[in-house]
């Protein structure tokens, strides 16, 4: 009795709101998921992708708690594993992987597709946490940037091969997050602003054509307008059709009528669909979720035993935030639009699951916080 006990203890210290706002954000999710597929009768009796995020959602969920219950530090003696086969599953779908929508980025697995650049970027922070957390490290030396740029190189250039630009931004911003609280000089820290602004016109030189079209119409967005730009005007009509208090949840004409794809409104536009729908109180009213979960996760860091610890949490809360700034930018028009989604909100398993992961993982840094 005494063990079930033990294994419990962890799981009664977890921080409750942030699994309260978590499930709310997951619960949102399937409800506009929903909303989403409901202007096309064949498309909800064919696909039910709301069916599938909550199994999707019901797999996640023992995986959060589960990780939550392992010590966070079992990790840090497979840094080296992890990150090998992280590398070794994103070389692999390019070579075996399913081509969806113009990227390579799937392994079809049968009963579901699995993205593995959502895991590379959690084995990434757990990677860089371990190297940038070690205590014998002396993190103001400027070589100490070395290592991380090396690492998360490697994993960039291979998701940029699938190609993902919108998983591939994430990373620089994940570890310029991680090298700024181990204690990275501002000096460094400008001299890496500096160096990624001087590497945009290589990045301009090697980004694919349908790439180079969204930035110019973003620039331009009359260049296209029943092409490439057609998401981006759809978007942000819906968005700024909602008004106040939006249509009603079901009743949103840019999503029922199909101005907004059927393909693209449960995923990297669900925001749309919520704007649309509940309107400017609604969407606050998601965004103050993902400020709370943020808080959450930054209290987290705050807390941590070790560095280890809070440089985990510092990872996947700059995740995360990228994550939702991006995709809110894009689908008002700030941004150009890059395919990413929306956490814990659009529809996709691995995401999902991945997230779930992410979460987890800084929870087991809070349940052995000092």
């Amino acid at each position: 009795m005494a063990k079930p006990l033990r294994l419990l203890t962890p799981l009664l210290r977890m921080d409750w709101l942030a699994v309260l706002v978590t499930g709310l954000l997951l619960l949102t999710g399937i409800t506009f998921i929903i909303s989403a597929g409901s202007g096309d009768e064949t498309t909800q009796l064919l696909n039910r992708q709301w069916v599938r995020q909550v199994v999707f959602i019901l797999i996640g969920i023992p995986v959060y708690f589960g990780v939550a219950a392992i010590d966070y530090r079992w990790f840090k003696d497979a840094v080296g594993v992890i990150y090998a086969v992280c590398v070794l599953l994103l070389v692999g779908v390019l070579i075996v992987g399913i081509e969806i929508n113009g990227s390579k980025s799937w392994y079809d697995l049968g009963f579901v597709n699995f993205q593995p650049a959502e895991l590379a970027k959690i084995g990434l922070v757990i990677t860089l946490a371990a190297y940038l957390g070690d205590p014998l490290r002396n993190t103001r030396h400027p070589r100490i940037i070395v290592v991380p740029l090396l690492m998360t190189g490697l994993i960039f250039l291979l998701i940029l091969q699938q190609p993902d630009l919108g998983t591939a931004m994430i990373l620089p911003c994940v570890v310029m997050s991680m090298l700024f609280v181990a204690g990275l000089t501002w000096r460094m820290i400008g001299f890496l602003v500096l160096l990624g602004a001087m590497s945009l016109p290589l990045a301009w030189s090697v980004a694919q054509p349908y790439q180079k079209e969204r930035i110019l119409v973003f620039i331009n967005p009359d260049r296209d307008p029943l092409n490439t730009s057609w998401n981006m005007q759809q978007s942000k009509m819906a968005v700024g059709s909602g008004g106040l208090a939006g249509k009603g949840i079901g009743q949103g004409t840019q999503n029922i009528l199909g101005f907004l794809p059927t393909t693209v409104a449960p995923t990297d536009f669900i925001f749309s669909v919520i704007a649309e729908e509940k309107g400017f109180i609604g969407s606050a009213l998601v965004l103050s979720l993902y400020s709370t979960l943020f808080a959450c996760l930054a209290r987290t860091a705050l807390r941590a035993s070790d560095n280890f610890g809070r440089l985990i949490a510092v990872g996947i809360l700059t995740m995360l935030a990228v994550h939702v700034t991006i995709n809110v930018a894009m689908t008002i028009g700030l941004m150009p639009i890059v395919g990413l989604p929306l956490p814990l909100v659009s529809y996709g398993g691995s995401f999902i699951v991945s997230m779930m992961l992410a979460l987890g993982l800084v929870q087991s840094v809070h349940v052995r916080r000092t």
